[in-house]
């Protein structure tokens, strides 16, 4: 069975100039955005005390977006708010005067006009993109890599949205949807990789993500948890990773979780980053074929990384079973604890929590985390069962992974 690989942040320190993108204040102009649409309702936060006991640690929260709008990921977040602010600045306001009943009214419909939102997806952030174009009149072009299920793609069409799987992977799908946008009247890319001169969109889209983790928090205290000492949190490109470590470092400056940023081995862009330690970003490509479907991402954001380099604790590089391991343990719980249907980028944080307290070969990384019975863990449990059937296949088939 491949190994979990792991290595502490030793990179060089910037100026830390992309903080200020996850400033409190921005994250709360996106949590009062999606608060003004109607299918909005916070999302869980379960409190997993049974595990944290059985793992050894002190508490252990699980933030579970399978019901994020309906959507059952936690992407739309980001898509929907980087359209209003995109909807924003072409027409002269802040984002703040166009709440959802008007961004969705004729009136500005007219005044904005017809615009084409072009995407690249594994899955969850093409849904969500294709859910908010069509709830805002908009139209949406989503392209997929090879291996994506037939079941995310329908799940995207029946947004209205024209979507295809290519032959080739997702790093190539983001260049020929943004070769798609800059050749059509109209068009808009909405990707959450950033690169060099395109970095707005994706900085805005991060914010959209700060919601998710603007609820966390807030709901930690209603437990009576004033902050988590450990945050672990997934990435592909990095924006998740590099939008929740920026509100937690915002958010407690003199007194920050530890976070612990963890992606697929195929496609671990950042751990090899970090394994360089001179700051620079690395590439993955190839197919980065693995479970981890919204992970499979070979070229990190640029704004992220800036964040990920100056405030996280480790890197984490994980084969598939982690993820696998992590899904049967949310979905069959100790009793009296919550259950959580968490899909396959989901639930590697669980995986990887129960690894490191209960495995004698991560024995190095619980200790240099400092993972005891003092602990306050929280996790992010991205999406829920986006692929049905692979869902069932490893959790009630039992299926193995390397």
């Amino acid at each position: 069975m491949e190994q979990m690989k792991w290595t502490p942040n030793e990179m060089p320190k910037t100026d830390d100039a992309q903080l200020s993108v996850m400033s409190l204040e921005n994250v709360v102009k996106a949590r009062t955005f999606h608060e003004s649409f109607p299918q909005y309702s916070q999302t869980p936060l379960a409190r997993l005390q049974h595990m944290a006991d059985y793992l050894g640690i002190k508490e252990l929260y699980v933030k579970d977006e399978s019901y994020r709008f309906g959507l059952n990921a936690f992407k739309v977040l980001g898509g929907s708010f980087a359209m209003a602010r995109y909807i924003a600045k072409q027409t002269g306001r802040d984002v703040s005067a166009l709440p959802y009943n008007v961004l969705t009214s004729e009136e500005l419909r007219k005044e904005f006009g017809q615009a084409t939102f072009f995407t690249a997806t594994d899955g969850n952030h093409g849904r969500g993109v294709a859910w908010a174009a069509n709830k805002l009149g908009q139209k949406s072009v989503v392209l997929m890599p090879k291996g994506s299920t037939k079941t995310r793609l329908e799940n995207i069409r029946k947004e209205n949205a024209q979507a295809t799987i290519e032959e080739v992977n997702y790093d190539e799908c983001v260049r020929m949807a943004n070769a798609l946008a800059e050749k059509t009247p109209n068009g808009v890319m909405v990707q959450d990789t950033a690169w060099d001169g395109y970095e707005e969109i994706p900085s805005w889209i991060m914010q959209g993500y700060g919601t998710m983790a603007m609820e966390a928090d807030e709901q930690l205290h209603e437990y009576g948890c004033e902050r988590p000492t450990h945050v672990f949190i997934q990435a592909g490109v990095g924006s998740l990773a590099g939008a929740v470590q920026g509100y937690f470092a915002n958010r407690y400056p003199k007194n920050p979780p530890k976070v612990i940023v963890m992606e697929a081995s195929v496609a671990d862009c950042l751990y090899k980053g970090a394994i360089a330690k001179d700051g620079s970003v690395r590439f993955v490509d190839g197919d980065m074929q693995t479970i981890m479907a919204g992970l499979a991402c070979g070229e990190p954001n640029t704004i992220s990384w800036d964040i990920l380099k100056n405030h996280v604790t480790a890197f984490l590089s994980c084969p598939d079973w982690v993820s696998a391991k992590g899904m049967r343990m949310l979905a069959a719980p100790f009793k009296g604890d919550p259950q959580v249907v968490s899909g396959e980028s989901g639930a590697v944080g669980m995986g990887v929590i129960a690894s490191v307290m209960q495995m004698e070969e991560y024995r190095a990384l619980r200790e240099f985390l400092a993972l005891d019975e003092n602990s306050r863990v929280l996790m992010f449990s991205t999406e829920g069962d986006t692929d049905p059937d692979r869902y069932k296949e490893i959790v009630w088939g039992g299926k193995q992974y390397e």
